[in-house]
């Protein structure tokens, strides 16, 4: 398959979502193939290349678990020990719970810490700061007991590396991961991103227009806590290095065996269109009997989608600027790649007819602590709409991403609590209803977050 079809594929589908820069890569058998589409900025236009920057979110995460299991291969870490052994400081709103909490059980997601801290824009912005925060955090489940995607847990598991070896957490991972594996175009901050290329965000308005997304994702002004989670910068060629690596043997790094753990699965998921189960960090996939890992990201007006398919030497990264269009760009490119290059070829889910009495059993509103997702029907679907709190929009004073407005979704086929939304920025999504034990609907998984049931329809 040629670079030509690729680059025909990506300039087709950005033009039709109406993205101003993306940049996607594709490694196959030891070749690269680079697709680029549009400019940096609308404004202060530059060519989108595969040397441009894009805020790859919460792809970072990979970056920080493969510097952890470097400390674990040192004999540094142990996955299996409480983190209080690392951060004896640490507090929860539980105190069992903080005495619980494993390391494995922040890189899988299984800590039970609800998905964030609120950044208020005061106080100590810094990992220790974060730290102290954290008794206000919600829980949402004993830990090890399920799986729910935290940010929080993560940037927890940063401070571990901070503590471990001494160092910030940026120079940590400068040391155990970036330098060694050779990526130069991989920052944290604004000061290295700014010196390079990058892309400016966008968020499509309600009437159409694409507005600058301030801030640039969350390089934020002496914000440092949210780095482990979500704040590298990174380009498509490095983004292939980075894939190049994982699919290696570890050299300069860490031993192979300790590598290749991450891709074992340490937990199933349920209903998710992010993947069948976590490894270490890696979303799990199973294509027609291949395995795949995977991590996407998503910023303020950026999006970044990393698929790698160790059995036949195969990556794809997609890199867009817009918000929410950014994500079913990349879904596209990814399925797209998938087909051309390994033929495996998505099966297609189809929800079952709409059902009225059913619908309303899982009406009413969910969250957490920075959302809300609002379940609602109209007589003739079932709609599911997700936005940020109005209280921490008015508290803030940075742009914040417009919200997902009211999509249609319906139920799939099996025991009836999976669903799949079939419209907007989020189509394509799969999750599932939680009931409690006596049976009731007390939450909805979304992109891998529990949002818990806080009201039902009248």
């Amino acid at each position: 398959m040629s670079q030509d079809k690729l680059a025909e594929f990506v300039s087709s589908q950005a033009m039709e979502l109406g993205v101003p820069g993306a940049a996607v890569g594709v490694l196959l058998e030891g070749r690269e193939m680079y697709a680029s589409h549009g400019v940096t900025s609308l404004a202060n236009p530059l060519p989108v290349d595969e040397d441009t920057l894009f805020p790859v979110a919460s792809v970072s995460k990979t970056f920080t678990a493969t510097a952890l299991m470097r400390l674990v291969a040192e004999g540094k870490v142990d996955l299996d020990a409480p983190v209080r052994r690392y951060v004896p400081e640490l507090r929860l709103a539980d105190d069992e719970a903080a005495a619980r909490i494993t390391v494995l059980n922040l890189l899988n997601h299984t800590s039970g810490l609800d998905w964030n801290l609120i950044d208020d824009g005061k106080g100590d912005r810094s990992l220790a700061g974060l730290v102290a925060r954290l008794p206000g955090l919600p829980l949402i489940a004993p830990p090890g007991t399920r799986a729910s995607y935290s940010q929080a847990g993560y940037n927890l598991a940063g401070r571990i590396v901070e503590k471990v070896t001494g160092l910030p957490f940026e120079q940590a991972m400068a040391s155990l991961v970036l330098e060694p594996v050779g990526l130069t175009d991989t920052v944290y901050g604004l000061a290295e991103a700014m010196v390079r290329k990058f892309a400016v965000g966008y968020n499509r308005a309600e009437d159409g227009e694409l507005r600058v997304a301030r801030p640039w994702n969350a390089f934020k002004e002496g914000a440092r806590g949210d780095n482990p989670g979500g704040g590298l910068a990174s380009s498509v060629s490095d983004l292939l290095r980075w894939a190049r690596f994982q699919l290696g043997d570890g050299a300069g790094v860490l031993p192979a065996a300790e590598l290749h753990r991450m891709r074992e699965r340490t937990v199933e998921l349920r209903g998710s269109t992010l993947g069948n189960g976590f490894g270490i960090c890696w979303f799990l996939h199973d294509f027609d009997g291949l395995h795949g890992i995977g991590h996407g990201g998503s910023g303020n007006g950026q999006f970044a989608e990393l698929l790698i398919v160790p059995e036949r030497d195969f990556a794809v990264v997609s890199l867009a600027n817009l918000g929410p269009d950014g994500y079913p760009f990349n879904q596209s490119v990814v399925r797209w790649a998938l087909e051309h290059y390994l033929d495996v070829t998505e099966k297609p889910v189809r929800p079952l007819p709409y059902d009225e009495a059913r619908a309303r059993q899982v009406v009413g509103r969910y969250e957490i602590d920075a959302m809300n997702l609002d379940i609602a029907v109209d007589g003739a679907r079932l709609t599911l709409g997700v936005g940020i709190k109005p209280e921490i929009r008015e508290a803030s004073d940075e742009e914040m991403p417009p919200d997902h407005p009211a999509a249609t979704i319906g139920f799939l086929p099996g025991d009836g609590d999976e669903y799949l939304i079939t419209e907007g920025g989020l189509e394509g999504q799969r999750g599932y209803f939680s009931r409690d034990t006596y049976g009731a609907i007390s939450g909805i998984d979304i992109a891998g977050r529990l949002f818990h049931r806080v009201t039902r329809a009248s």
